[in-house]
């Protein structure tokens, strides 16, 4: 017998993630909301927070964000310093 795919959407998820983070057993969660446990340690990693070492608490999500916005201005770097480089011989 084929197994169903069960979708879940973003607020689901991030709620699931916040009785865990509150204190609910990741077992508990699985018994009661019939969610995997791989499902929700997945979801624990995209949306449960994480403290950085100043205090600020952000989500994994983010940072992945932030990474690759930071990917794109040090490109957007290298493009500007090879324009500098080929302007200035002229």
């Amino acid at each position: 017998m084929k197994q169903e795919h069960k979708s879940y959407d973003e607020n689901y998820k991030k709620t699931i993630v916040n009785l865990y983070e509150s204190g609910k057993r990741k077992s508990d969660l699985t018994r009661e909301y019939g969610i995997s446990y791989t499902n929700i340690n997945n979801w624990i990693k995209k949306y449960g927070t994480i403290k950085t070492s100043t205090g600020e608490v952000t989500t994994n999500d983010e940072i992945i964000k932030l990474k690759k916005k930071n990917l794109e201005l040090e490109q957007e770097v290298e493009i500007l310093k090879k324009a500098v480089a080929i302007f200035s011989k002229k």
